[in-house]
């Protein structure tokens, strides 16, 4: 067999081990703290490792068939009637041991389709309908997402179960139903509306061209319209379900037939009403549904302790279906519901449910001052969520939910901050939701903390010692450039400070508008924040900065398809200006025309798919009667423009400025040919392999690209500390910052930027040739927007953050920093201090947000070859953590890659 990557490397004396600061001991080394949940969630948990994923239609036959019945009605009151008879049907399931009961459907992990979103992918594959579906270039990401082979992932049909999206296993008897009621929707989804809209705008070839060739990685209004946000729980709380259709009812007798000096939008208020009382009477029937199995199961039940349990949860039920909460588990058991009931509303990842050990530190305070609680119970209950969050999965196309989203759904809870007045937010609820997130390791909730110099040093030592368990959280996000950020994009909106301070993450990493609201329990006033904007990461999905790179250098030709993406520039490039030049024009010609059709897939989205449930907790649509689709949330400016692969394209460039036109070591033309031959190896789909470690050469190679590609990979990196490719970064966030302002979203706010990748550096690098970093093609990028590319960062943690913190990251709402730690690096007392103090330091220079990974890469290594072995293992992907062996190979492989520091 020919040579691999890291063999011709060793030849050169070049190891690929990829350590820095030391060396890693021989053996295999595992986390040093391990600990384990209460009993009653060790055991729910093992149900929860032993569960496939599955889906039915019972949701989308009881919606598809309220929502045909009634096409007189008026559409957002159409709507609402259709989700209140699907959530009033929902088969309720509890297991013996809950304590938190209701899941997003009658399974114990799973979801359901929602073909008025986008029915194409459903339908038959011999169907000429889903045909054409596939001939869109949305439809390529598929080929170049994979989920992970073990866990929760039916990737195959097997028996009588039907793999669906790689992801879900459907009973095949329940797949014809799918068909039917997909192709009910045909002509009528977002997705077909949108498609035959947003074809009217005149540059949308291009667009296709895009999607096609994996320049974009997919469209953002018709899989995951909403999300990337944090939910509100503040009207449910303060005044109960029944207190909100009261509400609803008053304010229908106000608005009826009023425009109020506000036009024909005035008028909307009355249908929004009527649709908020519609829904919310839903979700009050499923929560009763739920009460009544409850019941069924008491009065079965012959263990007395179970019995109890069983007559505690009806009661909670019975009383939260109506009314505001009384105790702390009524409260958790509340905020649950109304997640899952937002996640049932509309197909969407990353619905944070923000602060929450701050919206639910009254009923603690409460409770523990009566003698109702103990810290212990609480703990219990915030370990059974961390189960709740887990076992939620989104369904959505294969691209969607495997390239991008690796089956994570990004519930993020964010802790520590500031409180209304400044000071540190910090309770004593939060350092148990810490503790749970370490005894209860589960991907989900991933763990935002908003780091702060004002926050307590026992508190961020806590933190750390969680991050030493090896699950990845929490990630520090700097509360200062957050909230500089917040009031310089929403101050025309009226932001103010002390509202800015109540911000949190939506989604993996997104810098989330908040607002304080005042609760009150059995007399007494608190303050809690929650989210007031509308969905981010909604505008521009994730434009790959390498295929952009590789289209000005070839003249607007993709080279792994051949296809004239862009019109050819027809220039010479003979100078790196000229040529850093076109790389914008390109990247602006390509932004511009997805804004364009993404507005168009987002109108016919607002119109035709509302969101009344999500809308109606959000301030201030209750007071103002606005739904989202008509701005009524009070902050608007939520849309955005995310990049992917910055630092492969950052070293690309320098590369390229170093060799071709500082030192004239090789003409552009011969570059681009070596680029375009790979160097010299076969592809990463040929090894299949997706590590630049595991290429090999192809056995007709002469070696005549083996000196370039040397120098490539020599050519100055990003976060070695060095001016050469920092420079060259400070000059694309000059650029890209201000320039997503110049796109307006379809409700005629400026976007702004966002940098992260999620996934999308797997998939994305999957369609890429080789670039000019000496990065081959096929493999993935380097992940995140800050993370170095795996062993090209060598001069240790601090000279890397350097790097990263060389511009202004309250331009963007948000960077993101992955940095890999061996488990021996910072152990004991003073590891985790060393942790503090490197993340207090990359916080001082400005850095936004940083996260660890401290995992043994043997272990990983290990855990490739034997999945069975290592169900449980976690690591930190992108912004999210996730079960290792439920993320696909590509990512693994970029995972094991990355740079692994022995010492801090």
């Amino acid at each position: 067999m020919a040579k691999t990557f890291k063999e011709v490397m060793a030849d050169a004396g070049i190891s690929m081990d990829f350590q820095a600061c030391g060396t890693a001991p021989t053996e295999i080394v595992d986390r040093e703290i391990v600990l384990e949940p209460h009993d009653r969630v060790k055991k729910l948990k093992n149900i929860f490792m032993k569960t496939l994923s599955s889906a039915n239609n019972e949701f989308p036959y009881w919606y598809t068939r309220e929502y045909m019945k009634l096409d007189s009605e008026i559409p957002v009151v159409r709507r609402a009637k259709a989700l209140k008879r699907a959530f009033s049907n929902l088969t309720p399931v509890i297991y013996p041991g809950e304590k938190l009961v209701m899941h997003k459907a009658p399974f114990f992990r799973g979801s359901f389709p929602m073909p008025w979103l986008s029915e194409g992918f459903y339908v038959a594959k011999e169907d000429e309908l889903y045909q054409d579906a596939m001939k869109r270039g949305s439809a390529s990401a598929d080929e170049h997402s994979k989920f992970g082979q073990g866990g929760g992932n039916v990737v195959a049909s097997f028996g009588k179960v039907i793999s669906i999206a790689g992801k879900f296993g459907m009973r095949q008897e329940e797949v014809p139903a799918l068909i039917e009621l997909s192709k009910m929707w045909v002509g009528k989804s977002v997705d077909d509306l949108g498609h035959k809209y947003e074809q009217m705008v005149p540059n949308y070839e291009t667009k296709e061209k895009i999607m096609r060739n994996i320049v974009c990685m997919f469209d953002s209004g018709y899989t995951l319209p909403q999300g990337r946000e944090v939910i509100n729980y503040y009207y449910p709380l303060e005044y109960g379900f029944d207190g909100i259709i009261k509400i609803a009812r008053e304010m229908k007798d106000k608005v009826a037939g009023r425009a109020d000096g506000d036009g024909m939008v005035g008028m909307n208020r009355l249908y929004n009403y009527e649709a908020v009382i519609h829904v919310v009477e839903g979700v009050q029937k499923w929560i009763l549904n739920y009460a009544e199995e409850a019941r069924r199961l008491e009065a079965a039940e012959k263990d007395g302790t179970q019995r109890k349990e069983y007559a505690e949860i009806a009661e909670c039920l019975e009383w939260i279906a109506h009314n505001p909460p009384r105790t702390f588990r009524e409260a958790f058991q509340m905020i649950e519901t109304i997640h899952l009931a937002v996640l049932n509303e509309d197909a969407i990842s990353g619905m944070s449910p923000g602060r929450i050990g701050q919206v639910l530190y009254p009923y603690f305070e409460q409770d523990i001052e009566a003698g109702r609680l103990t810290e212990d119970e609480a703990l219990e209950l915030l370990e059974l969520d961390r189960l709740v969050k887990t076992s939620i999965d989104c369904f959505a196309s294969m691209g969607v939910v495997g390239g991008v989203l690796s089956g994570n759904t990004f519930n993020t809870v964010s802790v520590g901050g500031l409180d209304k007045d400044g000071k540190s937010a910090v309770n004593r609820l939060e350092y148990l939701v810490l503790k749970a997130a370490a005894s209860n390791a589960m991907p989900q909730s991933t763990i935002a903390l908003l780091y702060d110099e004002k926050l307590p040093e026992d508190f961020l030592v806590l933190a750390a010692e969680v991050i030493k368990t090896g699950a990845g959280y929490p990630a520090f996000m700097n509360n200062q450039i957050a909230q500089d950020f917040l009031l310089s994009h929403y101050g025309p909106e009226g932001m103010h400070i002390e509202e800015a301070r109540a911000w949190a993450i939506g989604g993996c990493l997104e810098t989330s508008a908040g607002c304080w609201k005042p609760l009150h329990l059995n007399g007494k006033e608190y303050w809690i924040p929650g989210g007031c904007g509308q969905p981010t990461s909604v505008g521009v999905h994730f434009v790959s900065m390498p295929k952009i790179l590789e289209l000005t250098l070839y003249n607007g030709i993709d080279q792994r398809s051949g296809e004239q993406v862009f019109q050819p520039h027809g220039k010479r490039l003979d100078t790196y200006e000229e040529l850093w030049e076109q790389f914008k024009l390109y990247w602006q010609e390509a932004v511009d025309v997805l804004a364009l059709t993404n507005n168009i897939q987002h109108d016919v989205w607002r119109k035709n798919n509302m969101a009344v449930f999500n809308s109606m907790l959000k301030p201030d649509c209750l007071e103002n009667g606005h739904l989202i689709n008509e701005l009524g949330y009070r902050y608007n400016a939520t849309y955005n423009v995310e990049s992917t692969g910055t630092v492969t394209c950052v070293n690309s460039l320098a590369a390229i400025r170093k060799l071709v036109f500082d030192d004239k070591k090789v003409d552009l033309e011969t570059f681009k040919k070596a680029l375009k031959e790979n160097f010299g190896f076969r592809t990463a789909h040929e090894v299949n392999s997706f590590s630049i470690a595991d290429q090999q050469k192809r056995d007709d190679d002469d070696g005549k690209w083996d000196e370039l590609h040397f120098q490539c990979l020599q050519a100055p990196k990003y976060g070695n500390d060095e001016a050469y490719a920092d420079q060259i970064l400070l000059e694309w966030e000059n650029f890209f910052c201000p320039d997503c302002y110049n796109y307006e979203s379809l409700y005629g706010h400026p976007m702004y930027p966002c940098q992260i990748s999620v996934s999308t550096h797997g998939a994305m690098g999957s369609a890429t040739i080789a670039s000019p970093d000496g990065r081959l093609a096929g493999t993935t990028f380097a992940d995140a927007s800050l993370s170095a590319y795996p062993g090209t960062d060598r001069n240790g943690p601090f000279a890397l953050m350097n790097s990263a913190s060389i511009w202004d990251h309250s331009m963007s709402q948000n960077s993101q920093l992955n940095i890999k730690i061996h488990p021996s690096a910072i152990k004991g007392v003073e590891g985790s201090r060393k942790l503090v103090d490197l993340t207090k330091a990359y916080m001082r220079k400005g850095g936004f947000h940083v996260q660890y990974n401290v995992v043994d890469s043997k272990m990983l290594r290990k855990a490739q070859d034997n999945p069975d072995e290592y169900r449980d293992l976690m690591v930190r992907v992108a912004g999210f953590t996730q079960y290792w062996v439920e993320i696909g190979k590509a990512v693994q492989d970029e995972l094991i890659a990355r740079t692994e520091y022995e010492g801090v």
